[in-house]
């Protein structure tokens, strides 16, 4: 039986030569919520840990200065968030 191969992650951040996630640059955050807000796992976002944490560090101060909602009810949940009406 053979074990199913997944295609390796890259970091988007270390790739770009990014050297700083600004909390209030919510275009480039919005990459790693879900739809309901939720932090995505580096498993599935492909962050190195040094920059997981440093997004991780700006969606907290953005929730922090109510730029992104901490929770979302169920009934209330988007398609996509960022969407501007």
């Amino acid at each position: 039986m053979e074990r199913k191969r997944y295609s390796k992650r890259y970091c988007k951040y270390t790739e770009a030569k990014i050297s700083f996630i600004d909390y209030k640059d919510l275009d480039m955050l919005k990459h790693t919520l879900s739809e309901r807000y939720k932090i995505m796992p580096r498993r599935l976002t492909g962050n190195s840990k040094k920059w997981q944490e440093r997004v991780e560090v700006a969606i907290k101060r953005a929730r922090h200065m109510a730029l992104i909602p901490y929770i979302v009810d169920r009934k209330k949940v988007v398609d996509s968030p960022f969407k501007q009406h």
